[in-house]
């Protein structure tokens, strides 16, 4: 028997989870809005406003999971990688609950638990598997051996997939975050209505550094020869950038699924949420006989839900930390 109490304060988002026996039976997410009046994330008001958010978290996921606190067995968090406040936050309050308890820490990497998602719901994988993580700090592909027998067969050399898509998003003066609004624009427009250039990188590597430049210059060059250009022509922008990120993606992954010989193939991180990307990538696993694993929506984005599930498997092999554990906001794969 094993109840997690699971805490996640990597960047904005202020998340708690219960996992009673591998089950998500709580998973809440405090998001902060104040963000978007600066058309980004502000890491010291970030790591203020966990503060705020981080005890009503925990009393809520625990009622929702209708356990106490001398019910949990373990706390598990995100010690990286991430915003160093943000984090600061969440590792302190999981070691101050656990002393106090007197019960076991679990840290727990952060991409590695996006990954682990896929085992909160059925199906689930089978070993081995390459897994897509696509955010807006992180794009990789991942040969999954084990639960944490993992290796990145494949990233991005500079920007990654998301910072494309928000970065996209304010040229288009679209408010934050920018992501999930080109998606919906995305819906009603034309993918092939423009083309933009896809960087050829070598292996299975990516770069969105210069597509971001190329939709710069596109657009500039459009809003001289008519200054109405994107209002007239939103829709279709949106869904020819997102068709082209999701064509990049898409091949690199087919190129990784053919090298390694493997056909059980998922996606994970705040991008697996796109519609083009979903869309897509069963169109390929249709052509090419693939079995998919796409999580739910709520263990897409950062969430406290993954951090328990991964704090869960780490509990079963006794895999503990001391209290002398700090957050790091860079840490190894």
């Amino acid at each position: 028997m094993s109840v997690i109490l699971a805490i996640e304060s990597s960047c904005d988002d202020t998340s708690v989870a219960v996992c009673n026996n591998g089950k998500i039976t709580a998973n809440v997410i405090a998001n902060q809005t104040i963000h978007q009046n600066y058309g980004g994330v502000i890491p010291e008001l970030a790591s203020r406003v966990h503060q705020q958010n981080i005890v009503p978290a925990v009393q809520q996921a625990l009622i929702n999971a209708q356990v106490t606190k001398q019910d949990i067995n373990a706390v598990a968090f995100t010690r990286g990688p991430g915003l160093l406040g943000s984090l600061l936050v969440g590792v302190s309050f999981a070691k101050s609950f656990a002393l106090a308890l007197n019960i076991p820490l679990i840290s727990v990497n952060h991409m590695h638990a996006h990954i682990l998602a896929h085992f909160i719901d059925d199906p689930k994988p089978n070993f081995p598997f390459i897994c897509l993580t696509v955010s807006g700090g992180h794009t990789q592909i991942v040969l999954v051996k084990d639960y944490f027998d993992m290796e990145i067969i494949g990233e991005t050399l500079d920007d990654a997939a998301g910072e494309a898509f928000d970065k996209t998003a304010k040229l288009l003066a679209l408010p934050y975050p920018g992501g999930p609004l080109i998606d919906k624009h995305a819906q009603q427009g034309n993918p092939l209505a423009f083309k933009f250039a896809e960087p050829q990188i070598a292996d299975l590597n990516f770069s969105f550094s210069g597509f971001k430049t190329s939709i710069l210059y596109f657009i500039r060059k459009q809003e001289q020869e008519n200054p109405a250009f994107i209002a007239g022509n939103l829709d279709d922008i949106c869904a020819s950038v997102q068709h082209s990120i999701v064509q990049i993606l898409l091949n690199k992954l087919k190129k990784a699924a053919k090298q390694y010989g493997i056909n059980e193939i998922a996606i994970a991180g705040g991008v697996s949420a796109n519609s083009g990307l979903r869309n897509g990538l069963q169109q390929t696993a249709d052509e090419l006989g693939w079995k998919i694993y796409i999580p739910a929506f709520q263990y897409c984005t950062d969430n406290a839900g993954m951090i328990a599930i991964a704090g869960y498997h780490k509990y079963l092999k006794q895999d503990f930390v001391g209290q002398n554990v700090s957050p790091m906001a860079r840490m190894e794969f």
